[in-house]
């Protein structure tokens, strides 16, 4: 089977770099959560035109440094030992690599969002806010959290926000909803990670909700991702 590339793939993978389970042609909803709980996500690819399987995933990392051995076309295939999936081959035109997938049973399943709030402020997110937050966030190695701040007409995103005088960026944003809100945190390091594996994605839109919820949603080709960030709630 010829897959969209190591490029697209790295969509899935660096979407978030926990032990995941990663469905085909299923139904039910395949979640991934970070380890410290404050991110969930999930990524859909389209047209899918294989088998059904569940693919378990332990190292991210090791996964992803594979890849990077590929061209951006590849082939992918499965290995099984009767039902069970035991490892993916990928190769492209000169080479191939083989990675070894992990029972699923073992890798702890992720929480399902039960309610989800009204989201009263939907922030335009465009292909210079992707650039600047990753810029900004990577000038402040030692910040870890991003806050939304409005005011009664606007809205802005601050990295390294705090009371007293710090090192921060400011990125004024554009809104398509928009209600004053309390300042409300978040977790930098890891929307700069969800932000940096959909780069390629020329708009979307980052909702935030007061009762301590964003969301934000991708589409790149054929592959969709949506992702929930918890709020922060302590920011000096």
């Amino acid at each position: 089977m010829l897959f969209g590339g190591a490029s697209s793939y790295n969509i899935l993978i660096e979407s978030f770099r926990e032990s995941s389970i990663f469905s085909a042609l299923r139904d039910d909803d395949k979640i991934f959560v970070s380890s410290d709980k404050s991110l969930l996500g999930e990524v859909k690819m389209d047209d899918w035109q294989y088998e059904d399987a569940d693919i378990g995933v332990y190292d991210t990392e090791q996964l992803l440094r594979l890849l990077s051995v590929l061209d951006d076309k590849i082939e992918f295939s499965i290995n099984k030992a009767g039902d069970k999936s035991i490892s993916v081959k990928l190769s492209d035109a000169l080479s191939s690599v083989n990675y070894i997938l992990s029972d699923t049973s073992i890798i702890n399943k992720p929480p399902q969002l039960k309610t989800i709030p009204d989201f009263e402020l939907s922030i335009n997110v465009t292909s210079q806010f992707i650039n600047k937050f990753i810029s900004g966030k990577s000038a402040l190695t030692e910040t870890d959290t991003f806050t939304v701040i409005t005011d009664e007409t606007s809205a802005k995103l601050v990295i390294g926000y705090s009371p007293i005088n710090t090192n921060r960026v400011v990125i004024p944003v554009t809104t398509t909803t928009f209600e004053n809100i309390d300042n409300i945190s978040f977790n930098a390091n890891l929307f700069k990670e969800v932000l940096y594996a959909n780069k390629e994605c020329e708009s979307a839109l980052l909702e935030v909700s007061s009762e301590g919820l964003a969301k934000i949603s991708f589409k790149v080709d054929n592959f969709t991702s949506t992702y929930w960030l918890v709020a922060i709630q302590d920011v000096d």
